[in-house]
Protein backbone atom coordinates (compact mmCIF):
# COMPACT_ATOMS: atom_id res chain seq x y z
CA UNK A 1 0.00 0.00 0.00
CA UNK A 2 2.65 2.11 0.52
CA UNK A 3 4.29 1.82 -2.63
CA UNK A 4 1.58 2.59 -4.14
CA UNK A 5 0.57 5.31 -2.36
CA UNK A 6 4.05 6.70 -3.43
CA UNK A 7 3.80 5.85 -6.53
CA UNK A 8 0.28 7.99 -6.70
CA UNK A 9 2.03 10.83 -5.37
CA UNK A 10 5.47 10.39 -7.88
CA UNK A 11 2.73 10.76 -10.46
CA UNK A 12 1.28 13.68 -9.12
CA UNK A 13 3.98 15.38 -8.84
CA UNK A 14 5.01 14.62 -12.46
CA UNK A 15 1.86 15.53 -13.46
CA UNK A 16 1.93 19.48 -11.87
CA UNK A 17 5.68 19.76 -13.06
CA UNK A 18 4.41 18.93 -16.92
CA UNK A 19 1.35 21.47 -16.33
CA UNK A 20 3.78 24.22 -15.06
CA UNK A 21 5.93 23.54 -17.46
CA UNK A 22 3.00 23.76 -20.55
CA UNK A 23 2.05 26.81 -18.44
CA UNK A 24 5.43 28.22 -18.99
CA UNK A 25 6.08 27.24 -22.27
CA UNK A 26 2.53 29.30 -22.89
CA UNK A 27 3.18 31.93 -21.40
CA UNK A 28 6.65 32.33 -23.05
CA UNK A 29 5.08 31.65 -26.44
CA UNK A 30 2.66 34.38 -25.97
CA UNK A 31 4.95 36.86 -24.80
CA UNK A 32 7.91 35.72 -27.22
CA UNK A 33 7.54 38.39 -30.37
CA UNK A 34 5.84 41.04 -28.30
CA UNK A 35 6.80 44.05 -25.62
CA UNK A 36 6.49 43.48 -22.13
CA UNK A 37 7.40 45.62 -18.98
CA UNK A 38 10.46 44.12 -17.34
CA UNK A 39 12.34 45.53 -14.19
CA UNK A 40 16.31 46.60 -14.22
CA UNK A 41 17.64 44.26 -11.17
CA UNK A 42 21.27 44.62 -11.70
CA UNK A 43 23.21 47.20 -13.98
CA UNK A 44 27.03 46.35 -15.06
CA UNK A 45 29.64 48.84 -16.85
CA UNK A 46 27.91 48.04 -20.12
CA UNK A 47 24.46 46.40 -19.48
CA UNK A 48 21.16 46.35 -17.76
CA UNK A 49 20.05 43.09 -16.11
CA UNK A 50 16.15 42.73 -16.53
CA UNK A 51 13.62 40.70 -15.05
CA UNK A 52 10.85 40.52 -17.32
CA UNK A 53 9.41 37.49 -15.02
CA UNK A 54 10.40 34.67 -16.72
CA UNK A 55 12.52 31.54 -15.57
CA UNK A 56 16.06 33.94 -17.10
CA UNK A 57 16.70 37.60 -16.62
CA UNK A 58 17.69 39.42 -20.09
CA UNK A 59 20.39 41.90 -21.08
CA UNK A 60 20.19 45.05 -22.68
CA UNK A 61 23.07 47.07 -24.20
CA UNK A 62 22.80 50.94 -21.79
CA UNK A 63 23.86 52.36 -24.73
CA UNK A 64 19.75 51.49 -26.09
CA UNK A 65 18.15 53.37 -22.94
CA UNK A 66 20.61 57.16 -24.24
CA UNK A 67 21.00 58.93 -27.65
CA UNK A 68 24.40 58.48 -29.01
CA UNK A 69 26.92 60.41 -26.74
CA UNK A 70 24.98 60.46 -23.43
CA UNK A 71 24.71 58.38 -20.57
CA UNK A 72 21.51 56.59 -19.74
CA UNK A 73 19.25 57.81 -17.26
CA UNK A 74 18.30 54.78 -15.48
CA UNK A 75 19.10 52.89 -11.98
CA UNK A 76 17.89 49.89 -10.60
CA UNK A 77 14.32 49.12 -9.66
CA UNK A 78 13.33 51.02 -13.13
CA UNK A 79 10.43 49.73 -15.00
CA UNK A 80 11.01 49.41 -18.89
CA UNK A 81 9.32 47.89 -21.79
CA UNK A 82 11.40 45.86 -23.69
CA UNK A 83 10.95 43.35 -27.17
CA UNK A 84 11.01 39.55 -26.14
CA UNK A 85 12.93 38.20 -28.92
CA UNK A 86 13.69 34.77 -27.60
CA UNK A 87 12.55 32.76 -24.63
CA UNK A 88 16.22 31.37 -24.48
CA UNK A 89 19.31 32.44 -26.14
CA UNK A 90 22.49 30.00 -26.63
CA UNK A 91 23.36 31.12 -23.14
CA UNK A 92 20.63 30.19 -21.27
CA UNK A 93 19.16 33.96 -21.27
CA UNK A 94 15.76 35.96 -22.13
CA UNK A 95 16.67 37.95 -25.21
CA UNK A 96 15.40 41.47 -25.30
CA UNK A 97 15.92 44.54 -26.97
CA UNK A 98 14.91 48.36 -25.75
CA UNK A 99 15.80 49.25 -29.17
CA UNK A 100 12.57 46.53 -30.55
CA UNK A 101 10.80 47.98 -28.01
CA UNK A 102 10.75 51.62 -28.66
CA UNK A 103 10.32 50.55 -32.62
CA UNK A 104 7.16 48.55 -32.10
CA UNK A 105 5.83 51.72 -29.69
CA UNK A 106 6.80 53.51 -32.68
CA UNK A 107 5.02 51.45 -35.01
CA UNK A 108 1.85 51.70 -33.12
CA UNK A 109 1.66 55.88 -33.00
CA UNK A 110 2.67 55.67 -36.87
CA UNK A 111 -0.24 53.36 -38.07
CA UNK A 112 -2.75 55.15 -35.48
CA UNK A 113 -1.41 58.77 -37.85
CA UNK A 114 -1.58 56.73 -41.17
CA UNK A 115 -5.17 55.57 -40.05
CA UNK A 116 -6.06 59.35 -39.44
CA UNK A 117 -3.71 60.58 -42.38
CA UNK A 118 -1.84 63.11 -40.16
CA UNK A 119 1.73 64.23 -40.32
CA UNK A 120 4.47 62.77 -38.68
CA UNK A 121 7.69 63.99 -37.63
CA UNK A 122 11.30 62.14 -39.01
CA UNK A 123 14.72 63.15 -40.02
CA UNK A 124 16.10 62.50 -43.22
CA UNK A 125 19.77 60.93 -42.37
CA UNK A 126 20.52 58.67 -45.45
CA UNK A 127 20.63 58.46 -49.10
CA UNK A 128 19.49 55.17 -50.73
CA UNK A 129 18.77 54.10 -54.46
CA UNK A 130 15.88 56.13 -55.65
CA UNK A 131 15.20 58.17 -52.85
CA UNK A 132 15.94 58.69 -49.06
CA UNK A 133 15.55 57.31 -45.81
CA UNK A 134 14.21 59.06 -42.89
CA UNK A 135 14.21 58.05 -39.04
CA UNK A 136 10.43 58.39 -37.79
CA UNK A 137 11.59 58.62 -33.92
CA UNK A 138 12.94 54.63 -33.96
CA UNK A 139 11.56 53.47 -37.19
CA UNK A 140 13.24 53.85 -40.69
CA UNK A 141 10.78 55.07 -43.66
CA UNK A 142 11.93 55.17 -47.05
CA UNK A 143 11.35 58.81 -48.94
CA UNK A 144 11.33 58.53 -52.72
CA UNK A 145 13.34 61.36 -54.70
CA UNK A 146 10.43 62.25 -56.63
CA UNK A 147 8.68 63.31 -53.22
CA UNK A 148 11.12 65.76 -51.61
CA UNK A 149 9.74 68.15 -52.76
CA UNK A 150 7.66 70.21 -55.07
CA UNK A 151 9.45 70.60 -57.56
CA UNK A 152 12.75 69.34 -58.39
CA UNK A 153 15.70 69.63 -55.73
CA UNK A 154 19.40 69.35 -56.76
CA UNK A 155 21.07 69.27 -53.21
CA UNK A 156 18.86 67.76 -50.42
CA UNK A 157 21.97 68.34 -47.62
CA UNK A 158 20.00 71.31 -46.46
CA UNK A 159 17.28 69.38 -45.54
CA UNK A 160 19.06 66.51 -43.90
CA UNK A 161 19.29 66.13 -40.20
CA UNK A 162 16.50 68.77 -39.60
CA UNK A 163 13.14 67.31 -38.11
CA UNK A 164 10.50 67.92 -40.99
CA UNK A 165 6.90 67.46 -41.06
CA UNK A 166 5.99 64.21 -43.64
CA UNK A 167 2.69 62.27 -44.66
CA UNK A 168 2.81 58.19 -44.60
CA UNK A 169 1.62 56.97 -47.89
CA UNK A 170 2.06 53.43 -47.11
CA UNK A 171 3.24 51.27 -44.35
CA UNK A 172 3.46 47.60 -44.70
CA UNK A 173 4.14 46.42 -41.02
CA UNK A 174 5.21 41.95 -41.99
CA UNK A 175 7.56 43.76 -44.26
CA UNK A 176 8.58 46.87 -42.13
CA UNK A 177 7.96 48.78 -44.65
CA UNK A 178 6.97 52.67 -44.43
CA UNK A 179 6.66 55.09 -47.45
CA UNK A 180 6.74 58.98 -46.36
CA UNK A 181 5.95 61.84 -48.50
CA UNK A 182 7.30 65.54 -48.08
CA UNK A 183 5.77 67.23 -50.89
CA UNK A 184 2.04 66.03 -50.00
CA UNK A 185 2.58 68.17 -46.58
CA UNK A 186 4.05 71.15 -48.84
CA UNK A 187 1.17 70.71 -51.65
CA UNK A 188 -1.00 70.92 -48.71
CA UNK A 189 0.30 73.71 -47.37
CA UNK A 190 0.60 75.46 -50.61
CA UNK A 191 -2.82 75.09 -51.17
CA UNK A 192 -3.72 76.63 -47.99
CA UNK A 193 -1.32 79.52 -48.21
CA UNK A 194 -2.41 79.73 -52.39
CA UNK A 195 -6.44 80.25 -51.27
CA UNK A 196 -5.01 83.02 -48.86
CA UNK A 197 -2.90 84.69 -51.31
CA UNK A 198 -5.61 84.52 -54.30
CA UNK A 199 -7.78 86.01 -51.31
CA UNK A 200 -6.57 89.21 -50.55
CA UNK A 201 -4.42 89.41 -54.05
CA UNK A 202 -4.90 92.78 -56.13
CA UNK A 203 -3.36 94.89 -58.50
CA UNK A 204 -0.12 97.10 -57.24
CA UNK A 205 0.25 94.66 -54.83
CA UNK A 206 4.52 94.22 -53.90
CA UNK A 207 5.21 90.66 -53.33
CA UNK A 208 8.25 88.19 -52.86
CA UNK A 209 8.84 85.01 -54.62
CA UNK A 210 11.26 82.59 -56.11
CA UNK A 211 11.99 81.77 -59.71
CA UNK A 212 11.02 78.37 -60.44
CA UNK A 213 11.25 78.28 -64.17
CA UNK A 214 12.72 80.12 -67.21
CA UNK A 215 11.60 80.46 -70.29
CA UNK A 216 12.57 82.35 -73.61
CA UNK A 217 9.53 84.64 -73.06
CA UNK A 218 9.91 84.81 -69.21
CA UNK A 219 10.02 83.57 -66.06
CA UNK A 220 7.73 81.88 -63.71
CA UNK A 221 7.87 83.25 -60.12
CA UNK A 222 6.46 80.84 -57.11
CA UNK A 223 4.92 83.56 -54.81
CA UNK A 224 4.52 80.88 -51.65
CA UNK A 225 1.58 78.67 -53.02
CA UNK A 226 0.93 80.44 -56.53
CA UNK A 227 2.62 81.11 -59.39
CA UNK A 228 2.97 84.22 -61.83
CA UNK A 229 4.36 85.20 -65.02
CA UNK A 230 7.36 87.85 -65.01
CA UNK A 231 7.23 88.69 -69.04
CA UNK A 232 10.82 89.30 -70.64
CA UNK A 233 9.84 93.11 -71.48
CA UNK A 234 8.35 93.81 -67.50
CA UNK A 235 11.65 92.37 -65.95
CA UNK A 236 13.89 95.81 -66.69
CA UNK A 237 13.32 99.00 -68.40
CA UNK A 238 16.79 97.96 -70.35
CA UNK A 239 16.84 96.00 -73.22
CA UNK A 240 16.73 91.95 -72.18
CA UNK A 241 17.07 89.32 -74.92
CA UNK A 242 16.75 86.98 -72.57
CA UNK A 243 15.61 86.36 -68.76
CA UNK A 244 18.44 84.48 -68.34
CA UNK A 245 20.61 87.29 -68.48
CA UNK A 246 19.03 88.88 -65.02
CA UNK A 247 17.49 85.77 -63.29
CA UNK A 248 18.54 82.27 -62.48
CA UNK A 249 16.29 79.35 -60.97
CA UNK A 250 15.81 79.24 -56.99
CA UNK A 251 16.52 83.66 -57.19
CA UNK A 252 14.55 85.09 -54.61
CA UNK A 253 12.85 88.80 -56.14
CA UNK A 254 10.17 91.60 -55.38
CA UNK A 255 7.66 91.73 -57.84
CA UNK A 256 4.49 93.41 -58.55
CA UNK A 257 1.20 92.28 -59.91
CA UNK A 258 0.27 94.19 -63.15
CA UNK A 259 -2.80 91.99 -63.71
CA UNK A 260 -5.32 89.16 -62.14
CA UNK A 261 -7.55 87.75 -64.02
CA UNK A 262 -9.62 86.12 -61.42
CA UNK A 263 -11.81 84.13 -63.59
CA UNK A 264 -8.95 82.26 -64.85
CA UNK A 265 -6.47 82.91 -61.65
CA UNK A 266 -3.66 84.07 -64.38
CA UNK A 267 -1.02 86.46 -62.45
CA UNK A 268 1.34 88.63 -64.73
CA UNK A 269 3.79 90.28 -62.50
CA UNK A 270 7.13 93.09 -63.15
CA UNK A 271 9.69 94.31 -61.89
CA UNK A 272 10.56 97.19 -63.58
CA UNK A 273 7.49 98.83 -62.53
CA UNK A 274 9.25 98.98 -58.98
CA UNK A 275 11.73 101.22 -60.23
CA UNK A 276 11.27 104.90 -61.70
CA UNK A 277 10.49 105.02 -65.41
CA UNK A 278 13.39 106.34 -67.32
CA UNK A 279 11.19 107.42 -70.34
CA UNK A 280 9.33 110.23 -68.24
CA UNK A 281 10.47 113.59 -69.80
CA UNK A 282 13.06 111.99 -72.00
CA UNK A 283 12.18 114.76 -74.56
CA UNK A 284 13.46 117.26 -72.61
CA UNK A 285 16.54 115.43 -71.82
CA UNK A 286 17.43 113.98 -75.09
CA UNK A 287 17.09 117.52 -77.95
CA UNK A 288 16.55 116.60 -81.85
CA UNK A 289 20.84 117.73 -82.89
CA UNK A 290 22.68 117.20 -80.18
CA UNK A 291 25.23 114.37 -79.86
CA UNK A 292 25.67 111.59 -77.58
CA UNK A 293 27.92 108.63 -76.57
CA UNK A 294 26.08 105.43 -76.37
CA UNK A 295 26.96 101.34 -76.86
CA UNK A 296 25.95 99.17 -79.00
CA UNK A 297 23.34 96.75 -77.67
CA UNK A 298 21.65 95.02 -80.31
CA UNK A 299 21.78 94.67 -83.81
CA UNK A 300 19.23 93.53 -86.56
CA UNK A 301 19.00 93.66 -90.62
CA UNK A 302 17.29 96.78 -90.26
CA UNK A 303 19.53 99.15 -88.40
CA UNK A 304 21.05 98.38 -83.90
CA UNK A 305 19.95 99.93 -80.78
CA UNK A 306 22.06 101.80 -78.86
CA UNK A 307 21.94 102.20 -74.91
CA UNK A 308 22.46 106.08 -74.41
CA UNK A 309 21.88 105.17 -70.31
CA UNK A 310 20.09 102.39 -68.52
CA UNK A 311 16.40 101.61 -69.78
CA UNK A 312 17.03 103.96 -72.56
CA UNK A 313 17.93 103.01 -76.09
CA UNK A 314 17.35 104.49 -79.30
CA UNK A 315 17.50 102.87 -82.73
CA UNK A 316 19.66 103.74 -85.29
CA UNK A 317 18.13 102.44 -89.29
CA UNK A 318 20.52 101.07 -91.44
CA UNK A 319 19.69 104.52 -93.75
CA UNK A 320 21.38 106.67 -90.85
CA UNK A 321 24.04 104.55 -90.32
CA UNK A 322 26.51 106.05 -93.27
CA UNK A 323 26.52 107.98 -96.11
CA UNK A 324 28.02 105.62 -98.57
CA UNK A 325 27.35 102.19 -97.47
CA UNK A 326 23.99 102.00 -98.40
CA UNK A 327 23.56 97.86 -98.77
CA UNK A 328 25.84 96.83 -96.47
CA UNK A 329 24.40 94.71 -93.35
CA UNK A 330 24.57 96.65 -90.06
CA UNK A 331 27.08 94.77 -89.02
CA UNK A 332 29.29 95.59 -91.38
CA UNK A 333 29.51 98.73 -90.02
CA UNK A 334 28.68 98.59 -86.27
CA UNK A 335 29.74 95.30 -83.53
CA UNK A 336 28.35 94.64 -80.50
CA UNK A 337 29.31 96.42 -77.63
CA UNK A 338 31.18 99.40 -79.15
CA UNK A 339 31.10 102.72 -78.17
CA UNK A 340 29.97 104.91 -80.71
CA UNK A 341 28.76 109.12 -81.46
CA UNK A 342 25.12 109.14 -82.27
CA UNK A 343 23.20 112.77 -83.25
CA UNK A 344 19.22 112.40 -81.61
CA UNK A 345 17.24 112.76 -84.68
CA UNK A 346 13.46 112.28 -83.28
CA UNK A 347 11.91 111.81 -80.17
CA UNK A 348 8.67 110.46 -79.52
CA UNK A 349 8.13 109.92 -75.56
CA UNK A 350 4.70 108.21 -75.64
CA UNK A 351 5.45 105.19 -77.84
CA UNK A 352 9.13 105.16 -76.73
CA UNK A 353 11.19 105.93 -79.27
CA UNK A 354 14.42 107.69 -80.31
CA UNK A 355 15.82 107.79 -83.65
CA UNK A 356 19.05 108.00 -83.62
CA UNK A 357 21.54 108.93 -86.53
CA UNK A 358 25.52 108.22 -86.94
CA UNK A 359 26.09 109.37 -90.05
CA UNK A 360 25.32 112.90 -88.87
CA UNK A 361 28.12 112.98 -86.45
CA UNK A 362 30.57 113.36 -89.82
CA UNK A 363 30.48 115.21 -92.54
CA UNK A 364 28.84 114.62 -95.57
CA UNK A 365 30.84 113.53 -98.65
CA UNK A 366 28.25 114.41 -100.93
CA UNK A 367 28.18 117.84 -100.06
CA UNK A 368 31.45 118.10 -100.08
CA UNK A 369 32.27 116.63 -103.02
CA UNK A 370 29.98 119.20 -104.46
CA UNK A 371 31.67 121.89 -103.23
CA UNK A 372 35.10 120.56 -104.34
CA UNK A 373 33.94 119.23 -107.62
CA UNK A 374 32.30 121.00 -110.64
CA UNK A 375 30.31 119.96 -114.20
CA UNK A 376 32.92 119.14 -117.00
CA UNK A 377 35.72 117.81 -114.35
CA UNK A 378 37.85 115.11 -115.54
CA UNK A 379 38.76 112.45 -112.82
CA UNK A 380 40.08 108.60 -112.44
CA UNK A 381 38.76 106.55 -110.12
CA UNK A 382 38.79 102.82 -109.94
CA UNK A 383 35.44 100.74 -110.97
CA UNK A 384 33.87 99.38 -107.91
CA UNK A 385 30.93 97.52 -109.30
CA UNK A 386 29.45 96.64 -112.48
CA UNK A 387 26.24 96.18 -113.33
CA UNK A 388 23.71 95.58 -116.21
CA UNK A 389 22.81 99.31 -116.13
CA UNK A 390 26.50 100.51 -116.11
CA UNK A 391 29.61 101.70 -113.76
CA UNK A 392 30.20 102.50 -110.43
CA UNK A 393 33.17 104.22 -109.78
CA UNK A 394 35.37 105.20 -106.75
CA UNK A 395 35.83 108.85 -105.86
CA UNK A 396 36.88 111.45 -103.11
CA UNK A 397 35.10 110.48 -99.95
CA UNK A 398 34.37 106.97 -100.06
CA UNK A 399 31.60 108.04 -102.23
CA UNK A 400 30.56 106.08 -105.81
CA UNK A 401 30.00 108.07 -109.06
CA UNK A 402 27.69 106.11 -111.89
CA UNK A 403 28.56 105.68 -115.53
CA UNK A 404 25.53 104.93 -117.40
CA UNK A 405 25.47 102.42 -119.91
CA UNK A 406 24.37 105.09 -122.88
CA UNK A 407 27.34 107.27 -121.18
CA UNK A 408 29.97 104.59 -122.37
CA UNK A 409 30.13 104.94 -125.75
CA UNK A 410 28.60 107.07 -129.12
CA UNK A 411 28.18 103.97 -131.08
CA UNK A 412 27.17 100.63 -128.89
CA UNK A 413 24.57 101.64 -126.53
CA UNK A 414 23.91 97.64 -125.19
CA UNK A 415 25.57 95.87 -122.81
CA UNK A 416 28.11 94.86 -124.80
CA UNK A 417 30.00 98.02 -124.43
CA UNK A 418 30.51 96.79 -120.75
CA UNK A 419 32.13 93.88 -121.70
CA UNK A 420 35.53 96.31 -122.34
CA UNK A 421 36.02 96.99 -118.35
CA UNK A 422 36.83 94.75 -115.56
CA UNK A 423 36.24 95.39 -112.01
CA UNK A 424 38.97 97.20 -110.10
CA UNK A 425 40.06 98.86 -113.48
CA UNK A 426 41.13 102.41 -113.39
CA UNK A 427 39.02 104.52 -115.64
CA UNK A 428 38.92 108.55 -116.28
CA UNK A 429 35.88 109.91 -116.35
CA UNK A 430 34.03 113.14 -116.87
CA UNK A 431 31.33 114.43 -113.71
CA UNK A 432 28.56 115.08 -116.19
CA UNK A 433 25.84 116.08 -112.96
CA UNK A 434 26.44 116.45 -109.21
CA UNK A 435 22.85 115.98 -107.13
CA UNK A 436 24.23 116.18 -103.17
CA UNK A 437 20.89 116.38 -101.96
CA UNK A 438 19.68 113.02 -104.19
CA UNK A 439 23.55 111.66 -103.18
CA UNK A 440 24.33 110.78 -106.97
CA UNK A 441 27.09 112.06 -109.21
CA UNK A 442 26.28 110.99 -113.08
CA UNK A 443 29.40 110.25 -115.09
CA UNK A 444 30.86 109.98 -118.70
CA UNK A 445 33.27 108.12 -120.69
CA UNK A 446 32.07 108.54 -123.93
CA UNK A 447 32.61 112.56 -123.25
CA UNK A 448 36.47 112.56 -122.78
CA UNK A 449 36.52 112.15 -126.47
CA UNK A 450 34.66 115.16 -127.47
CA UNK A 451 31.45 116.17 -128.96
CA UNK A 452 28.95 113.25 -129.99
CA UNK A 453 30.32 112.47 -133.50
CA UNK A 454 26.48 111.61 -134.56
CA UNK A 455 25.62 114.89 -134.03
CA UNK A 456 23.07 115.86 -137.23
CA UNK A 457 22.17 111.91 -137.71
CA UNK A 458 18.48 113.10 -136.94
CA UNK A 459 18.71 116.85 -138.55
CA UNK A 460 16.00 116.52 -141.28
CA UNK A 461 14.08 113.72 -139.31
CA UNK A 462 10.64 115.14 -137.87
CA UNK A 463 7.65 113.55 -135.83
CA UNK A 464 5.09 112.66 -139.18
CA UNK A 465 7.62 112.82 -141.65
CA UNK A 466 7.55 109.52 -144.55
CA UNK A 467 11.30 108.40 -144.49
CA UNK A 468 12.66 105.17 -146.45
CA UNK A 469 14.21 102.77 -144.40
CA UNK A 470 16.47 99.86 -145.21
CA UNK A 471 15.65 96.68 -143.16
CA UNK A 472 18.49 95.34 -141.19
CA UNK A 473 16.42 92.36 -139.29
CA UNK A 474 13.66 90.74 -139.00
CA UNK A 475 12.22 88.60 -136.03
CA UNK A 476 8.69 87.56 -134.80
CA UNK A 477 7.96 90.75 -133.28
CA UNK A 478 8.49 93.13 -136.11
CA UNK A 479 11.75 94.53 -138.43
CA UNK A 480 14.76 96.57 -137.33
CA UNK A 481 15.28 99.06 -140.26
CA UNK A 482 18.39 101.85 -141.08
CA UNK A 483 17.40 105.48 -142.04
CA UNK A 484 20.53 106.33 -142.93
CA UNK A 485 24.26 104.95 -141.81
CA UNK A 486 23.62 106.90 -138.37
CA UNK A 487 19.91 106.53 -137.23
CA UNK A 488 18.37 103.31 -136.87
CA UNK A 489 14.32 102.17 -135.87
CA UNK A 490 11.87 99.36 -135.01
CA UNK A 491 8.67 98.98 -136.79
CA UNK A 492 6.32 96.75 -134.58
CA UNK A 493 4.28 93.84 -136.20
CA UNK A 494 1.31 95.89 -135.54
CA UNK A 495 2.60 98.46 -137.29
CA UNK A 496 3.52 96.65 -140.63
CA UNK A 497 0.17 97.29 -142.46
CA UNK A 498 -2.95 98.48 -141.98
CA UNK A 499 -4.85 95.23 -143.00
CA UNK A 500 -4.52 92.16 -140.58
CA UNK A 501 -3.70 89.43 -142.76
CA UNK A 502 -0.51 91.57 -144.05
CA UNK A 503 1.41 92.26 -140.41
CA UNK A 504 3.50 89.55 -140.92
CA UNK A 505 7.55 90.22 -140.60
CA UNK A 506 8.25 86.88 -142.92
CA UNK A 507 6.50 88.90 -145.49
CA UNK A 508 9.84 91.19 -145.63
CA UNK A 509 13.48 90.41 -146.60
CA UNK A 510 17.00 91.97 -145.21
CA UNK A 511 18.17 94.85 -147.53
CA UNK A 512 14.74 95.77 -148.74
CA UNK A 513 13.65 99.27 -148.43
CA UNK A 514 10.42 100.27 -147.40
CA UNK A 515 8.66 103.53 -146.74
CA UNK A 516 7.43 104.37 -142.69
CA UNK A 517 6.02 107.05 -141.03
CA UNK A 518 8.31 108.36 -138.00
CA UNK A 519 5.99 108.16 -134.62
CA UNK A 520 8.72 108.58 -132.11
CA UNK A 521 12.31 110.04 -131.47
CA UNK A 522 14.59 109.05 -128.86
CA UNK A 523 17.10 111.56 -129.45
CA UNK A 524 19.40 110.20 -127.04
CA UNK A 525 19.92 107.03 -128.15
CA UNK A 526 19.13 108.10 -131.57
CA UNK A 527 16.25 105.50 -132.09
CA UNK A 528 13.02 105.86 -134.17
CA UNK A 529 9.82 104.48 -134.11
CA UNK A 530 8.23 103.87 -137.16
CA UNK A 531 4.75 102.96 -138.86
CA UNK A 532 4.20 101.40 -142.61
CA UNK A 533 0.14 101.46 -141.13
CA UNK A 534 0.24 104.77 -140.09
CA UNK A 535 1.99 105.89 -143.67
CA UNK A 536 -0.86 103.82 -145.12
CA UNK A 537 -3.83 105.80 -143.23
CA UNK A 538 -2.24 108.32 -144.14
CA UNK A 539 -2.16 108.20 -147.70
CA UNK A 540 -6.00 107.01 -147.35
CA UNK A 541 -6.87 110.24 -146.02
CA UNK A 542 -4.89 112.24 -148.73
CA UNK A 543 -6.77 110.22 -151.31
CA UNK A 544 -10.15 111.12 -150.05
CA UNK A 545 -9.63 114.83 -149.58
CA UNK A 546 -8.33 115.59 -153.25
CA UNK A 547 -10.56 113.26 -154.87
CA UNK A 548 -13.93 112.81 -153.01
CA UNK A 549 -15.69 112.35 -149.65
CA UNK A 550 -17.97 109.77 -148.35
CA UNK A 551 -20.73 112.18 -149.38
CA UNK A 552 -20.53 111.91 -153.04
CA UNK A 553 -21.17 107.84 -152.64
CA UNK A 554 -17.89 107.03 -154.15
CA UNK A 555 -16.02 104.11 -153.32
CA UNK A 556 -12.41 103.89 -152.44
CA UNK A 557 -11.72 101.55 -155.38
CA UNK A 558 -13.31 104.70 -157.48
CA UNK A 559 -11.18 107.20 -155.95
CA UNK A 560 -7.98 104.99 -156.13
CA UNK A 561 -8.76 104.83 -160.33
CA UNK A 562 -9.32 108.75 -160.65
CA UNK A 563 -5.97 108.82 -158.25
CA UNK A 564 -4.31 106.93 -161.04
CA UNK A 565 -5.43 107.82 -164.34
CA UNK A 566 -4.41 111.57 -162.88
CA UNK A 567 -1.17 110.79 -162.43
CA UNK A 568 -0.98 108.71 -166.14
CA UNK A 569 -2.36 111.96 -167.70
CA UNK A 570 0.94 113.88 -165.63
Amino acid sequence: MASVAKNLKDRDEVSDFANLLNETMAKGKRVEGNVVVGRIVNMTADFAIIDVGLKSEGRVPLREFSLPGQSPEIKIGDKVEVFIERMENRDGETAISREKARREEVWVELEKACNKQERVTGIIFGRVKGGFTVDLGGAVAFLPGSQVDIRPVRDVSPLMGTPQPFQILKMDRSRGNIVVSRRAVLEESRQEVRSEILGTLKEGQVLQGVVKNITDYGAFIDLGGVDGLLHVTDISWKRVSHPSEMLHVGQAIQVQVIRYNEENQRISLGMKQLESDPWKGIAEKYAPGQKYTGRVNNITDYGAFVELEAGIEGLVHVSEMSWTKKNAHPGKIVSTSQEVEVMVLDVDEEKRRISLGIKQCSENPWIKFAADHKDGQVLEGEIRNITEFGLFVGLSGDIDGMVHLSDISWDDESEEALKAFNKGDMVKVKILEIDAEKERVALGIKQLGGEDPNVGALEGINKGAVVTCTITAVDDKGIEVSVNEKVSGYIKKVDLSRERSEQRPDRFAVGEKVDAKVVSIDKKSRKLGLSIKAREIDEDKQAMEEFGSTESGASLGDILGAALGEAKKK
